[in-house]
């Protein structure tokens, strides 16, 4: 591999992991824009499915894999991490018992739903494109993009919000469960429209010598 090309590749790599953890971290607030409340994570998920494109456009499935295996692994660490942390008792002198365990205990069942969410959603998404590939025979990459995406940010969509607050309370039942799948899912499908320009961009860039 060229080793400018193999540079930017694992530039993505990093960012595609600090992506998928960073959304992880700071997906417990909800925010509000207009009339949709939605988590502040949704502003780094996307990234992930868009980094996925990229590489495999250029590098294939095999190596897309290996980013998917690389990010799951290390979510698995953090959360195993997180996990510790929480219940290790506190000395004397912490200053943020409370809040740090209510943060941080919550986010350990967002970690799991997490996890098992983005491995299905992001092996469907490399079969997915490397499947419109073939059939597109290399072409019309912003079709494989979309197609592969909204379809697998369904999938996360769906795991995720069963997962993490199926059951959490009386209400969160499938009707209730449904009804936040929608509009999160909505408006993922917008962003992955969005970015499809950029798909175009990374792949000229990573591609480029």
């Amino acid at each position: 591999m060229n080793k400018k090309i193999e540079t930017k590749t694992n530039i993505l790599f990093g960012l595609f992991i600090a992506a998928i953890i960073a959304a992880n971290l700071i997906g417990t607030k909800i925010t509000r824009i207009g009339l949709i409340e939605f988590s502040v994570g949704i502003f780094a998920f996307p990234l992930t499915f868009l980094i996925t494109d990229i590489i495999e456009e250029v590098h294939g499935k095999d190596k897309t894999k290996q980013l998917v295996f690389s990010a799951f692994i290390s979510l698995v660490f953090v959360l195993l991490l997180t996990m510790l942390a929480v219940h290790l008792p506190f000395a004397e002198r912490s200053f943020v018992k409370d809040n740090y365990t209510q943060v941080f205990g919550t986010t350990i069942r967002l970690f799991l739903a997490s996890i098992i969410a983005f491995f299905i959603a992001q092996m469907h998404d490399v079969w997915a494109f490397n499947f419109w590939k073939e059939k597109t025979k290399g072409k019309f990459l912003w079709l494989r993009n979309n197609l592969s995406t909204i379809v697998s940010q369904f999938i996360d969509t769906v795991i995720f919000m069963f997962i993490a607050f199926y059951g959490l309370t009386p209400k969160h039942n499938a009707a209730y469960m449904i009804a936040l799948i929608v509009p999160y899912w909505v408006l993922k499908m917008v962003i992955a429209l969005a970015d499809t320009p950029l798909v175009y961009l990374g792949v000229w860039w990573l591609k480029k010598k």
